[in-house]
Order: C-alpha cells, then sequence, then structure tokens
C-alpha cells in the first residue's frame, strides 16, 4: 500500500534550525514531527550517556524499529542531526539545513557548547559532513540542501517545503 503522505527528513548539523524548521512546517502542512533526540530520550533507546558529547548514545536499531510503522503509514517530519542509518524507503524528500560557521558558532555558543563539542560542530558544519552524508545514504535527487542563516532563510525554506507538500503525489 502506498503511503497517502509523504515522509521528510530535515538534518543538518547542531544548530542549523532542525526543530524550528520541523515544527513550523508540521504546523503548516499538519504532519508529525518527529524529533528523534526527544524520541531517544523519552522511550530509552540508547545505549547509555556519552560525557565527552554530553549526549545520549543512539541506539539506531531501536531507533528505527520504534519509527518503522508510523514510517510506513507517512506524514512524517523526522528531525535528526545524522541520516545515514535510516532506511531510503522511509523518505520522500531529504532537506539538508546548511548555517554559515560564524552564525552557527554563535548559536551553538549560546546553547552552551564548548571545546571539542563546539569544535567538533562547526567542523561538520564547514566540511559539509551532513550534505555528503545525505547525497550517500538517499537519491541525490531527493536531497536538497536549504540555507538556513536568518529568519528570513526559515520563512522561505518553510513556503517553499509547504508547496511542495501540498503538491506532493504517492507514487505508484
Amino acid at each position: 500500500m502506498a503511503r497517502q503522505r509523504p515522509n521528510i527528513l530535515v538534518t543538518g548539523t547542531p544548530g542549523t534550525g532542525k526543530t524550528t524548521m520541523s515544527s513550523a512546517l508540521a504546523e503548516e502542512t499538519q504532519l508529525r514531527h518527529i524529533n528523534i533526540g526527544e524520541l531517544v530520550k523519552a522511550k530509552s533507546l540508547h545505549d547509555g550517556w556519552d560525557n565527552e558529547l554530553d549526549c545520549y548514545v543512539i541506539n539506531e536499531d531501536l531507533v528505527c524499529d520504534e519509527l518503522e510503522d508510523m514510517m510506513e503509514e507517512g506524514g512524517n517530519i523526522v528531525d535528526y542531526h545524522g541520516c545515514d542509518f535510516f532506511p531510503e524507503r522511509w523518505f520522500d524528500l531529504v532537506v539538508v539545513l546548511q548555517t554559515d560557521n560564524t552564525v552557527l558558532y554563535d548559536r551553538l555558543t549560546q546553547r552552551g557548547y564548548s571545546g571539542s563539542k563546539l569544535s567538533n560542530n562547526v567542523e561538520c558544519e564547514i566540511f559539509q559532513t551532513l550534505l555528503e552524508e545525505a547525497k550517500e545514504s538517499y537519491p541525490e535527487n531527493i536531497v536538497q540542501p536549504l540555507k538556513s542563516d536568518s529568519i528570513e532563510d526559515i520563512s522561505t525554506n518553510l513556503a517553499s517545503l509547504t508547496d511542495w507538500v501540498r503538491r506532493w503525489q504517492p507514487s505508484t
């Protein structure tokens, strides 16, 4: 049975605006927003805490098992900074948010990131690690990089993505 509503992955380095974009898009389109970080915490889909990176060690198999039925139904916006472990068949569009390094540095500093966590994330953005990961994991024609430096960028992206959802048709 084909999905009647699309599934979208919103990915990018921490601080690029994934949750802001996903929440706004969910509100505009009535798709379900799934924040993987929150899901991992709420359902204990992890293998413990990483003190160095100050985050949970996600159990990718548990996450995929938890999402399987919802993703088959369709109508989801998945929000996470990684993308290579999700099955390719789940997504109709993969959005990679990208932010200027100066803007990203300021955002992450305001969040309290410091030391290696701050530098690792800024380097990830400099080297476009998430964009490359998305291009290697999904058909390139569904991977869409979007600039996410300002409120204006968010508004433009939201309008474009809302229009995409409204035009989307299930594949036969």
